[in-house]
């Protein structure tokens, strides 16, 4: 059985985690690919999630209403589907300049 037909069947999809600023610094890691439940439906649900990971994680994701994300390159909200999104991005919010 190949890889990806493994993590199918364990209910599993494999997504690069990218996390920018001081939600890399709070996290520890610049990035990470991990296998997440199929589940997960939409942001919102992976960002609790991933706060269930870890001291670092909860830290970073406190205040889930500042941290924003991206779903392979392109801005979304907390409510959007993950759909197929192969890498899943988190930064702190932007101010222009």
């Amino acid at each position: 059985m190949s890889t990806a037909t493994a993590t199918a069947a364990a209910g599993t999809r494999t997504v690069r985690i990218v996390y920018f600023a001081w939600v890399r610094e709070r996290v520890g890691l610049p990035e990470e690919t991990l296998d997440i439940p199929t589940d997960l439906a939409t942001v919102s649900d992976l960002v609790r999630w991933l706060k269930a990971r870890g001291e670092g994680y909860e830290a970073a994701f406190a205040d889930e209403k500042i941290v924003r994300a991206a779903l392979d390159h392109v801005h979304a909200k907390p409510h959007a589907r993950l759909g197929n999104a192969r890498e899943i991005a988190f930064f702190p919010p932007m101010t222009g300049g």
